[in-house]
């Protein structure tokens, strides 16, 4: 499922080098950046939860098995004396009859082109020796901990829980040369918000799988929330990406006016709308896409009318969203309550206050997307939007069964979110497959999608 050059789809190992060495260049002469892998994580007992790997690591390797580190080591200001260091679970044929099989110290060099490997046993004397002839020790720490070498590796790396690969006896010795620790995922997220021509090309296919199955969702009636969950789910995976990007919000009726509502589990009835809010994810990047429709396949006068109040706003949204205009994420949420005001007063919502508008639309304009569904969280809203970035623009309006509002809105929830590439001058919409204007997801719920229907995709690019 790769092609040549790749170490994760889409994504060639060259990219990954680039990477490091331009964290490399963020970093002062005689440094070390070490970022700490994910371990597996229990629901209950040993029922274990999909594993998701620290996507600061994952984006610097494209390393996806757990209890690992990697070490980014910089002596000098010479960059191609920069090492990479991968300390890794080594090869277990026990281990493997159970988990499969593994790519090991050997492999880590290999395949994942280490300069230098050691195994997840050794972790601590080996950092001790790296930490030891640097200056400066990069990492991320829980913001409870002093901030010291002891603290950070004692407390805070611990490599694989229970796993006999779990020492790090002899790191807490470096804390007496007084090195200064500082945190790392800032300098990282100033590099992953803004993607590169493979990254968008991913995205832009998972955005493209993820339309499709939407528009062939359209076509269906479902009877249950959760049946939509799983078809949605089903459509994302046989049509080419991964998994799920995260877990799908499939609300119907008045489900729809709770923002994270994941219970999937109630009944759909013919005069209801569904708010769905699910994406797959390809390769480690993610789409975000929200839909809203009714149930019967046609809407009648006051959904639509509150629909393409909804519509329009995301619409003025998204063609603000270009490196020329200057705007910011925050920028872009202060239009939508400007916007929001216009078209509710035209449906008859009266001129409300932003504290009133607040109550029927209480999230943000959007977010960051890609290797995380909210990527980068510490990337400053403020800052002006650049070619490259990816950022949701998710309006919605849910209105409560209250008096003050029309009879005929109540209970409704309405979300439209698509996934846009900024450009110079102009952008991309990542997930336009997906049909939103009120003619187009009629005619699909009536004819159904003629675009020929992709299944168990092997090559998806």
């Amino acid at each position: 499922m790769l092609k040549p050059g790749e170490l994760t789809p889409g994504i060639t190992a060259l990219e990954y080098f680039d990477r490091r060495i331009r964290l490399a260049e963020k970093l002062p002469n005689s440094s070390v950046a070490i970022v700490v892998g994910s371990t597996v994580q229990f629901a209950s007992g040993s029922v274990f939860h999909p594993f998701q790997q620290n996507n600061d690591l994952f984006y610097l390797s494209g390393w996806n098995e757990p209890d690992s580190v990697i070490v980014i080591e910089k002596p000098d200001s010479n960059l191609e004396n920069v090492v990479f260091h991968m300390i890794v679970p080594p090869k277990d044929t026990h281990a493997e009859l159970w988990e499969g099989p593994k790519t090991g110290v050997e492999g880590a060099r290999e395949i994942f082109n280490a300069d230098e490997s050691e195994d997840t046993f050794r972790v601590g004397t080996y950092l001790e020796k790296v930490i030891k002839r640097n200056k400066n020790i990069f990492i991320d720490m829980p913001k409870t901990q002093r901030k010291t070498v002891a603290n950070a590796f004692q407390n805070f790396f611990s490599i694989g829980g229970n796993s006999k690969y779990s020492t790090v006896e002899g790191v807490v010795n470096a804390n007496s040369s007084g090195k200064p620790v500082k945190p790392l995922s800032n300098l990282i997220a100033e590099m992953r918000v803004i993607k590169s021509d493979a990254e968008l090309r991913v995205m832009r296919r998972a955005g493209q799988i993820s339309g499709r199955a939407y528009n062939q969702a359209f076509a269906k009636r479902f009877k249950t929330e959760r049946t939509l969950k799983a078809y949605l789910e089903y459509r994302f995976i046989s049509g080419g990406c991964d998994k799920s990007a995260y877990i799908p919000v499939v609300g119907s009726g008045t489900n729809a006016l709770c923002i994270h509502y994941t219970r999937n589990d109630d009944a759909m009835y013919q005069d209801e709308m569904t708010l769905v809010d699910a994406a797959g994810a390809l390769g480690g990047y993610c789409a975000d896409i929200s839909r809203t429709w009714p149930n019967s396949g046609k809407f009648t006068k006051p959904q639509a009318e509150l629909y393409q109040a909804v519509l329009n706003v995301e619409k003025s949204v998204i063609e603000q969203c270009t490196e020329s205009v200057g705007a910011s994420l925050h920028d872009l949420h202060e239009m939508s309550i400007s916007y929001f005001k216009r078209e509710l007063r035209n449906t008859g919502m009266g001129d409300l206050t932003t504290l009133e508008l607040n109550r029927l639309y209480p999230h943000y304009i959007g977010h960051n997307l890609g290797l995380d569904v909210h990527d980068t969280p510490s990337y400053s809203r403020m800052a002006k939007l650049r070619a490259g970035q990816v950022v949701t623009v998710e309006p919605g309006i849910y209105v409560p069964d209250d008096l003050k509002y029309p009879k005929h809105y109540r209970n409704i929830g309405i979300r439209v979110e698509d996934d846009i590439a900024v450009g110079k001058d102009t952008y991309t919409n990542l997930t336009i497959e997906a049909a939103k204007e009120i003619v187009d997801i009629e005619r699909i719920a009536e004819v159904g999608v003629t675009t020929p229907l992709e299944d168990e995709v092997l090559e998806v690019f």
